[in-house]
């Protein structure tokens, strides 16, 4: 949370990482944990993956839909990837963070590159794999694409990964559990900062410095 004219203002988080790296298995198990936070559903052209719901895990659209909301500037942020469009709603984000609640965008360095300019005050994590070798077997491991795609998603990591020095935070998925808690333990900091709970126990610290 942001503290602005004695009001509360939700923290926008910025999580990347290369495809295979875990960051959406670890955002899920966090956001198990911490009620605080919400997760951003992007609008995406890609078609929807078995188990996936449409409104939950991406907004589904056509191309040419994706592209007439372009034009109309309902995005904060997007991009082309892997051959697909990806964007995040602007109008949904800021009446999140001004409700003073915070919130998680899963995007690429790219689209967190547009994100830091708009938004300089987003915290930014970039996830790692431990390995080459272990990202490529996570990657087989999906049974999802052919070895040409792999291929393509090994070799985009190598870009991805290239940026990671752009970001606030860097954690290391090679243990999951271990993982987890390091990301959780960013958000958590977050909201134990001084301002932040100056404002929300308020009334504790007037009766605690009262004589």
């Amino acid at each position: 949370m942001i503290v602005t004219d004695n009001k509360v203002s939700g923290v926008l988080y910025v999580v990347s990482a290369p495809s295979g790296a875990g960051k959406t298995s670890l955002l899920k198990a966090v956001l198990n944990e911490l009620s605080t936070l919400k997760l951003s559903v992007s609008t995406t052209t890609r078609q929807q993956r078995p188990g996936e719901e449409n409104g939950v895990d991406y907004n589904f659209v056509t191309v040419e839909d994706f592209k007439s909301m372009l034009e109309q500037g309902a995005f904060l942020e997007h991009a082309e990837v892997f051959g697909n469009y990806y964007g995040t709603s602007q109008w949904w984000l800021e009446e999140q963070l001004n409700n003073g609640q915070d919130v998680v965008l899963e995007i690429d360095w790219q689209g967190a590159q547009q994100v830091r300019k708009l938004m300089p005050h987003c915290q930014s994590i970039f996830i790692l794999p431990p390995s080459k070798e272990e990202l490529y077997l996570r990657l087989t491991g999906r049974g999802q694409d052919s070895e040409a795609v792999i291929a393509g998603r090994m070799q985009a990591a190598n870009a991805e990964i290239q940026h990671h020095d752009e970001y606030d935070y860097l954690i290391i998925n090679e243990d999951f559990d271990v993982a987890k808690a390091e990301l959780k333990s960013i958000f958590v900091a977050q909201s134990q900062r001084l301002a932040v709970q100056q404002l929300r126990h308020q009334s504790l610290i007037e009766d605690l410095l009262s004589s």
